[in-house]
């Protein structure tokens, strides 16, 4: 039998919800969509803060979302499953191409605090396919430490911080969006930002009423009330997510007991901290060939789904 850290074993979050008002009825001005966003920013709040079991696996989720959506950005094609397949099926140490790079720079977020400095900045924006200079990058740095002490509400602070980096370089959209979501946890002094915006970005929040439906991007008009019902819908997905993860997580450590292989306690860590893991998984205590046993055992369980759709090469995940 294995034995789990009693902190991963114990671990017990109920999942909050956003209030059904706040998703129910239309913003009429920028306070009453700043009002909303903060109700649903007070129901993530506690499970932004919290550690449960599976709170890695969840912000990886949340990242894979938004790098899915950032691939139209980039003038790309790659959905869910291209970039889990990017990412996962890269030997270590190789490129995993622009996109899996991409989709780098999201994970990253969510494994960082919201701090900033011109290094970490400049690794992010080539990351996301941008040239930047170290000085305009300092510069950027201070304009975010300057709204840090504007005591501006946070969803007008990342909706600020977009709107800027957009007015420098019309370019970096993709990476206006990154920071907007980084401020956001910092204004909230969030341990970990959550990405949740750019999900949203090409959706009917962001669709102006007038001129035929084109996307409100940062800096034009109603752009910080779509940002705040942006961040209502983004709240209620995240609150979502929580719960579904949460309850299938509950089911992986109901069945550890069960489980003989050894390595297989290495394996649900993993597993509460990805958003998904290769069948082919080798490390100093399991085998390919017991990898793929263990992983055939736990789906048969129902504590795991297999999440590639493939024979071969298949990735799992909660």
């Amino acid at each position: 039998m294995i034995r789990l850290d009693p902190a991963i074993a114990t671990s017990v979050l109920t999942p909050p919800t956003v209030p059904a008002w706040a998703l129910g009825r239309d913003a009429p001005s920028d306070a009453a969509a700043a009002f909303q966003a903060g109700a649903a920013l007070a129901s993530l709040d506690t499970l932004a803060r919290a550690q449960p079991a599976w709170a890695g696996a969840w912000r990886q989720r949340l990242a894979l979302n938004c790098a899915a959506a950032s691939m139209r950005l980039a003038g790309r094609a790659e959905d869910e499953a291209a970039l889990r397949d990017a990412w996962q099926l890269c030997p270590a140490g190789a490129d995993p191409g622009p996109a899996g790079t991409i989709f780098g720079a999201w994970r990253q977020l969510v494994l960082q605090p919201p701090a900033v400095s011109a290094d970490r900045l400049a690794k992010v924006a080539e990351m996301l396919g941008l040239a930047w200079d170290n000085e305009a990058l300092t510069d950027l740095c201070a304009q975010i430490e300057q709204l840090a002490g504007s005591q501006r509400p946070a969803p007008f602070a990342a909706a600020a911080i977009a709107t800027h980096v957009v007015a420098m370089r019309p370019d970096a959209e993709l990476f206006a969006w990154w920071l907007a979501d980084l401020v956001l946890a910092r204004d909230l002094r969030w341990p970990r930002p959550l990405p949740l915006l750019i999900a949203r970005a090409f959706g009917p929040v962001f669709r102006a009423e007038a001129g035929g439906g084109t996307r409100i991007r940062p800096g034009q008009k109603g752009f910080e009330r779509a940002v705040c019902v942006a961040l209502v819908q983004g709240a209620a997905e995240a609150c979502r997510l929580a719960a579904e993860l949460s309850r299938r997580a509950e089911k992986l450590l109901a069945v550890a007991p069960k489980l003989r292989a050894k390595g297989a306690g290495d394996v649900i860590v993993l597993l509460l901290n990805e958003d998904a893991v290769a069948g082919s998984l080798v490390t100093k205590n399991l085998s390919r060939f017991a990898a793929r046993r263990l992983f055939e055992r736990l789906q048969h369980l129902g504590a795991v789904r297999e999440l590639s759709g493939r024979p071969t090469f298949r990735l799992f995940g909660l």
